[in-house]
């Protein structure tokens, strides 16, 4: 009996065959990390960049604003919210498809804070415009867009005739 024990312990016919399906288990979960990885991180460059584009598409309907004048015209502004969207406006073009709201901040006066210059014989008017910008990526009714909101002050000096 003892013998025959010893015989079955030396023959190693099927040692190759458990180490080939060892060898093929690890490649396997190998495989499957190296696909989950890439997938999540595919996932995340998207994500990335519907985030950056939603943040220059609000930041471009920024300076769409401030780059026209007109837009700060107090005779726009409704006069119990002293709000304007100057998208409004057919003479604006937007070609960000931001959303910009500026309001008309009645609660402050005078100039801006800044190192000691001031600005004599003048008026101010201060405003905030806040845009908000979505990435223009077409997607399934279970995802979100990135969506991004900037705000930005601004000071309108008008020369006083006192």
């Amino acid at each position: 009996m003892m013998v025959k024990k010893k015989m079955i312990l030396r023959d190693q016919s099927g040692v190759a065959l458990v180490i080939a399906l060892i060898m093929i288990i690890v490649l396997t979960l190998i495989g499957l990390a190296s696909t989950f990885t890439s997938t999540f991180e595919i996932k995340l460059s998207g994500n990335k960049r519907g985030s950056t584009d939603a943040f220059y598409a609000a930041d471009s309907g920024l300076q769409v604003t401030m780059g026209r004048i007109e837009n700060f015209n107090l005779s726009q502004f409704n006069p119990i919210t002293n709000r304007y969207n100057p998208f409004t406006d057919q003479s604006n073009i937007n070609p960000t498809n931001a959303v910009v709201t500026i309001v008309h901040d009645t609660t402050q006066n005078g100039p801006p804070r800044s190192l000691g210059s001031s600005a004599l014989n003048f008026d101010f008017e201060h405003f905030l415009i806040q845009s908000i910008g979505q990435d223009q990526t077409e997607l399934s009714l279970n995802l979100f867009r990135s969506s991004t909101t900037l705000e930005e002050k601004v000071v309108r000096l008008i020369p006083s005739f006192n």
